[in-house]
């Protein structure tokens, strides 16, 4: 069990008692139960969990937790490293500039082409060095490593990064082992998918905008990894496309709480404000052949999608960046089975 801070415990009279609300309408669970050292474990309190972790899943897609065992100095580190980083002249912060050989690393071409997509960017992975195919044409076999860049100011930036990607990867897995019950199969089911993991971290700051009317900051999406764990500090913006009717829902910022999107469950939009959100995505190993698993399809639950290379999906996405590919631009939609 990972250690409590004392900061996310909201109740001084606290005891392991589960607390599930909605702020706004989007599920807010608490994981206290199953995150504190200090007490037994209630099987009774870890299947409720785990029951409003499923609905959240299927209804919305998306929840956010709180008393989730992330070291709460953790977070506020990286935040004090990032501003200090992002706080940088601009030639200096692009001495770190990804592109097409370095795919991880800084970018704020989006700021500078088109104010509607105002932001900056810092992205690192979790496991270095991150294999992947060379390239994301099928018939190629090849593989390389993409390494993280890091700049020299703040000096603690690497060290603070990295100890944070330790703290949400195993909040992550953790998260990935109560989706494996909520859907009936053992709590270790999902694991070896990310023994070789893809997992990154991404930083991105929005600075005060000159025309905030027009901006975006982050533009209409889905998240197509596992994960994605969210942080956003109290400007929040963020809002969430509900499934069940489409309505768009601003996410109201809860101190100390992490957002979880489940991957390509939902689809996000961010409005500018001045301030920074961290995404943490779960991503599996890149040799992953991403299709719908034996136990839980059949005649009367049949797939939606076809299978298809986890791998060359994030290389496409990566380089597509960068430079016109001879494969098309690849979504998760591409390989939804016609109805």
């Amino acid at each position: 069990m990972g250690e409590v801070d004392p900061a996310f415990i909201q109740d001084p009279d606290h005891r392991p008692k589960l607390s599930i609300t909605e702020v706004e309408g989007i599920p807010l669970i608490d994981l206290s139960p199953i995150s504190s050292p200090d007490s037994a474990t209630d099987p009774k309190l870890v299947e409720e969990i785990v029951r409003e972790i499923g609905n959240a899943c299927q209804e919305w897609g998306f929840f956010q937790v709180i008393n989730h065992g992330v070291v709460l100095d953790k977070l506020r580190k990286i935040e004090t490293a990032a501003r200090k980083f992002f706080a940088l002249p601009l030639e200096e912060k692009r001495k770190i500039r990804r592109d097409e050989k370095s795919v991880l690393g800084y970018y704020d071409s989006e700021r500078t082409k088109n104010v509607r997509d105002w932001k900056e960017v810092f992205d690192f992975t979790v496991e270095e060095p991150t294999l992947v195919p060379a390239s994301p044409e099928p018939e190629d076999k090849e593989e390389t490593e993409w390494y993280n860049q890091w700049p020299d100011y703040p000096p603690e930036f690497r060290e603070v990064c990295e100890e944070y990607a330790q703290e949400v990867e195993k909040l992550a897995l953790k998260l990935m082992g109560l989706i494996a019950l909520s859907l009936g199969l053992p709590e270790d089911r999902f694991s070896n998918y990310f023994k070789d993991q893809t997992s990154s971290i991404r930083l991105n700051h929005y600075p005060a905008c000159p025309s905030p009317q027009l901006a975006l900051g982050v533009g209409h999406h889905k998240d197509g990894g596992a994960l994605t764990v969210l942080a956003q500090d109290d400007v929040g913006g963020l809002e969430v496309r509900r499934k069940t009717d489409g309505a768009w829902i601003r996410v109201k910022p809860t101190p100390n709480a992490y957002i979880i999107n489940v991957g390509d469950s939902i689809q996000g939009y961010g409005e500018l404000g001045e301030g920074t959100i961290f995404y943490s995505f779960l991503n599996p190993s890149h040799y992953t052949l991403i299709k719908p698993l034996e136990e839980l399809a059949n005649e009367q639950n049949p797939a939606k999608y076809k299978p298809y290379s986890w791998g060359k999906f994030i290389t496409n996405r990566k380089l597509s960046n960068f430079k016109k590919l001879n494969v098309e631009n690849i979504q998760i939609h591409h390989f939804r089975v016609s109805e």
